[in-house]
């Protein structure tokens, strides 16, 4: 539907960038004798800023390169570059990003569902680089780094005022590599945990039946909206559907998130025909409304759905639609909070823009970006109990949020 619509929190693998400013392309060993012909311009091109004059980048661009005293450091690639992310980054949304050439792969790799690291998405809250999930089975959840943990170093240097992509590049690496990252789970004091880079396979969804006290439950998890979800789903689905079960659990926490179609196709099996199940509002205050095109096969099932803060953008998504439009119950934690729209432009040398624009809004017309979604009923798991090793999710009696959501269904 939308080919370069995503809705990540990218988290951990993008970026692209590119070698244009001011219809001049710069290339690394090349000098801008004519920088001369530029530096009184002001709004050459009709659709550029009033009364913005772009003279004074010229300026100093000049002076650096007259002045400055280390000439053989001087990149003019590289220094364009810096530029244009200093302009980008200016917005103060780290979800709209200037992306480079060489890194473009990364991007491409986790939409296609396979890359090498240690199995974590990232993103940013209040400016400070967050885990946003572990990624099932990785060195990243073995290591029992948690959604919500802060990464203050990556291999001893300092994540302040660094970009996703930055530390993206800086965390993955070869195949059997070791890393260390510097974590701090809220107010603990900073521990370091090193692990060793695998090739990460992201899961995409798994069920079981569940028999407790007589009910027979499905519990279905989703771990991702990637290009396999689909498929993967349907073949779940028509599986339950043929099962004994009679009651569902759809578990949708530590899911990042991924393809808004996905999203809307899954929706599809909860929801009525036609059902509203997410609105995309833009910047001029024009909305869309994307409905659902199933069957609502799933539907007769008693549902609950689980949710913690590793739960974005797509699943937040899902959870927000079948909630909103059914009622169904929401049990665990309140989500991550990364409802925005990234359209990702291509240039011709290979670098990207990927920039934010529109917002999320459930049915309900709660935005999701703002304010995440809060759980109905509220279950929080330990932070000692984790330690201890005495969680283990989706497994009864070790898993507290799993287990309310049984007895509810009881």
């Amino acid at each position: 539907m939308f080919p370069n619509r995503i809705i990540l929190v990218i988290a951990v693998i993008i970026s692209l960038a590119a070698g244009f400013a001011g219809g001049v392309f710069i290339t690394k060993d090349e000098s801008v004798n004519s920088v001369d012909l530029f530096k009184k311009v002001i709004n050459q091109e009709a659709d550029k800023p009033n009364n913005l004059d772009f003279g004074l980048f010229w300026e100093v661009w000049n002076s650096v390169q007259e002045k400055y005293v280390d000439k053989n450091k001087l990149d003019a690639q590289k220094m364009l570059y810096g530029a244009i992310d200093g302009m980008v980054e200016s917005i103060g949304d780290p979800y709209t990003v200037f992306l480079a050439p060489a890194i473009s792969k990364k991007f491409e790799e986790e939409i296609s569902g396979s890359f090498g690291g240690i199995g974590i998405e990232i993103g940013k809250r209040n400016g400070v680089l967050t885990i946003i999930s572990p990624i099932k089975n990785t060195p990243a959840y073995n290591a029992e780094l948690k959604a919500g943990d802060k990464i203050a170093k990556i291999d001893s240097k300092s994540t302040a005022n660094m970009s996703i992509e930055e530390a993206v590049n800086l965390i993955r690496g070869k195949k059997g590599t070791k890393i260390t990252l510097t974590v701090v789970t809220k107010e603990s004091d900073p521990r370091d945990v090193t692990m060793v880079r695998d090739t990460i396979k992201i899961p995409t969804i798994e069920w079981k039946l569940i028999e407790e006290n007589g009910s027979k439950i499905a519990y279905l998890g989703i771990y991702a909206f990637n290009q396999n979800i689909d498929s993967g789903f349907k073949k779940a689905a028509e599986e339950i559907l043929k099962s004994d079960a009679e009651k569902l659990i759809v578990d949708l926490r530590n899911n990042p998130g991924g393809l808004l179609d996905s999203a809307i196709n899954l929706a599809g099996w909860f929801i009525d025909r036609n059902e509203i199940v997410v609105i995309e509002e833009f910047g001029n205050g024009t909305k869309n409304e994307f409905r659902a095109d199933g069957n609502a096969t799933l539907k007769h099932y008693p549902t609950l759905i689980l949710i913690n803060g590793g739960s974005a953008s797509a699943s937040e998504i899902l959870a927000g639609a079948i909630h909103d439009n059914r009622k169904v119950k929401l049990v665990g934690e309140k989500t991550f909070g990364k409802g925005s729209v990234q359209e990702l432009q291509k240039f011709d040398n290979g670098s990207s823009l990927k920039v934010t624009i529109a917002k999320w809004l459930t049915p309900a017309g709660i935005s999701i970006s703002d304010k995440g979604i809060e759980a109905d009923i509220k279950v929080e798991i330990a932070e000692q109990d984790i330690k201890d090793g005495k969680i283990e999710i989706g497994e009864l009696g070790k898993d507290p949020q799993l287990d309310k959501a049984i007895e509810l269904l009881k």
